[in-house]
């Protein structure tokens, strides 16, 4: 079995950007240096307040990645537009709420099912694979892969906050179960949220993981060695 994917989120550069409102760091330098340190893909973020990854990135990062170009972004129909203009090769639908700091658990597929549906439809005609970032939870993936869903990603932000060894046996072992009942039904697996060069290890033996998506940990390891030496040691870990 080849080792999956990592896609970098590079949203955190674009935080220190807008920390001073200016024009650097700026994430297009950071998504190329990801990838020639060796990353298969980039992930951002495109939220409805903007906080950090804005419209200009987003369809300036299109022209330049050559990898996968994963954009994350709520059920909102004004980034649905911008989406549906930009392309990128992979949409990840997540749950958004303006008072968060970051992602808190999974996409309520069951309240969303419609609207679900419908983008991942607009989407699916312009040739965009869409994944759904999900609890690890087996009715759930099943309604995923009804929507029309071509991936999970599992939410592996429980498994990274548990701090009892019990309570980490415990999702972990959910994280497989999920990913097991995924591939029995014919939806394909990536997983993400809180992971780091300490806790990875584990959900790499996840059945059927294509795709990592990790971010914060990597820019934070950055500011002390550098981008192109995280995203390495981070790619030693997966490879």
């Amino acid at each position: 079995m080849s080792a999956a994917l990592l896609c970098i989120n590079i949203d955190h550069i674009a935080t220190l950007r807008q920390a001073r409102g200016g024009v650097y760091p700026d994430p297009v330098e950071g998504a190329l240096l990801c990838e020639r340190s060796g990353c298969d893909g980039i992930t951002v973020h495109l939220r409805e307040d903007r906080r950090h990854i804005q419209d200009r990135d987003v369809f300036a990062l299109k022209e330049i990645v050559k990898g996968k170009f994963n954009l994350e972004m709520a059920l909102s129909d004004e980034i649905i537009k911008i989406a549906a203009e930009v392309k990128p090769d992979q949409i990840t639908i997540v749950p958004e709420k303006r008072e968060e700091l970051t992602t808190e658990g999974g996409l309520d597929v069951g309240k969303n099912t419609k609207k679900i549906i419908e983008s991942i439809n607009l989407f699916h005609s312009l040739n965009i694979a869409v994944s759904l970032f999900i609890e690890p939870d087996e009715k759930v993936i099943e309604l995923s892969k009804k929507c029309g869903a071509d991936y999970i990603e599992i939410h592996t932000g429980t498994y990274c906050n548990a701090v009892q060894k019990e309570e980490i046996n415990k999702e972990i072992d959910r994280i497989y179960n999920a990913a097991n009942h995924a591939l029995k039904i014919g939806i394909k697996v990536n997983a993400g949220h809180g992971l780091n060069y300490s806790n990875l290890k584990p959900v790499l033996k996840t059945p059927g993981l294509e795709e990592l998506n990790i971010g914060h940990s990597i820019i934070s390891r950055a500011v002390f060695v550098g981008l192109p030496e995280a995203v390495k040691e981070m790619l030693k870990i997966i490879k």
